[in-house]
């Protein structure tokens, strides 16, 4: 289809989505790269009122963010009907590792995701995985995604509604009404970011709150901003965004919960601290204007003038789409045991969504491939084909 554009950012994981959606069915488009093209960038706000990417143009058709609903509306195809050895819900480090250890096993495998890499892809640096003194959210999950494609797993960029059992098959409902069946089915569906709860919140964002700094830090060039947020993750997205305005405040609702070295450096770079306060408006209609914020030792308000308002304040586990299929617990959180089995047999659940207290990319990783490895278990015992340990002992 001619005349598609993309607005999209240099490092923005959804971006990154769209023209993977757009490559796989065949659709024409122009990237235009809003964080180098400033005119450019002016044009996406007026066309969409966004101060966000990505933005997809077709037509009359505006596309704000990754729509997979919408996207596979105006472009997409309809799926095969038929019934899959696995289906994994989610496509961060504990998904796709587990795709690439079901590929291995020669299992028919589709990943249903609504984007690729998850929270990992919304890392500036990551310190702490083997293999890599030091690599970027975006290069360690392409590398991941490089390696799913290499083995015939399908990736369907969309996001989940419902999960249920019939008879023996497990049934996966996207938006769109797709349905994927499965044999066996594996929970990766790891977190979504916390929003702040406040009085025009979900109008503006994308209009100057932003849950994806990676993705908009580029379009608040020079612009007074502020980061939401006390932890590792709130001080990386100040100390990036020093990188394009020299106005960010740093606004930490108790005390700082983040390692000492970023403390060091948020002090280094100039960035102003404001902890024990909490943001109680958000001002502005068609953008964002400013916010006030509360001193909660004194109680006393302030207004603060900015532009962009980035949240960073915590994570909570996308299970609300499982209605009851498996057992959780307080936090939501997926129950399942050493090996990765939930509460419902052929079930299996594995990175931050789930119980194990160690939310990390690593643990993760493990964890999808030893969900993925049980799923092969209970596979073969379920059609009756032999294991390997069965095979080697003939």
């Amino acid at each position: 289809m001619a005349g598609v554009k993309v607005y999209t950012t240099e490092n923005c994981p959804y971006c990154r989505m769209v023209q993977a959606f757009l490559r796989k069915h065949d659709v024409e488009f122009e990237l235009v790269d809003v964080g180098k093209d400033r005119e450019a960038a002016r044009e996406m706000i007026e066309i969409s009122g966004q101060r966000g990417v990505p933005v997809t143009i077709s037509g009359d058709e505006v596309v704000v963010g990754f729509d997979a609903k919408r996207l596979r509306e105006l472009f997409g195809k309809p799926p095969e009907e038929l019934v899959h050895d696995a289906v994994i819900v989610g496509a961060g480090p504990a998904g796709l590792t587990a795709a690439v250890y079901c590929a291995r096993k020669l299992m028919r495998t589709v990943v249903v995701a609504e984007n690729v890499g998850g929270q990992a892809a919304w890392s500036w640096t990551i310190e702490n995985y083997m293999g890599f003194s030091t690599i970027s959210g975006e290069e360690l999950i392409k590398k991941f995604e490089e390696q799913v494609r290499g083995f015939q797993v399908r990736l369907e960029l969309e996001s989940v509604e419902e999960v249920r059992k019939e008879g023996e098959v497990f049934l996966t409902r996207t938006p769109s009404g797709t349905v994927y069946r499965s044999r066996t089915l594996i929970l990766a569906p790891g977190k979504e970011p916390k929003k702040l709860g406040l009085l025009g919140e979900d109008q503006l964002m994308g209009k100057g709150v932003s849950i994806c700094a990676i993705c908009d830090a580029p379009l608040y060039r020079g612009k007074p901003v502020a980061v939401v947020g006390g932890g590792n993750a709130a001080f990386q997205t100040a100390l990036e965004m020093k990188k394009f305005t020299d106005s960010v405040t740093l606004i930490v609702r108790r005390s700082l919960r983040c390692d000492e070295v970023y403390i060091e450096r948020a002090k280094e770079a100039g960035i102003r601290i404001l902890p024990h306060h909490e943001v109680t408006a958000l001002h502005g209609d068609a953008g964002l204007t400013g916010i006030t914020i509360r001193d909660r030792e004194t109680g006393e308000e302030t207004g603060l003038d900015v532009d962009g308002l980035f949240l960073a304040i915590g994570l909570a586990p996308n299970t609300g789409f499982l209605k009851g299929l498996v057992a959780l617990n307080e936090q939501n959180e997926i129950l399942i045991d050493e090996n990765g089995h939930t509460s419902v047999p052929g079930v299996f659940a594995a990175g931050d969504a789930t119980c194990v207290k160690a939310k990390q990319i690593i643990v993760a990783a493990g964890d999808g491939a030893k969900a993925a490895l049980e799923a092969h278990e209970y596979f073969e015992e379920l059609t009756g084909r032999p294991t390997e340990e069965q095979t080697v002992c003939r």
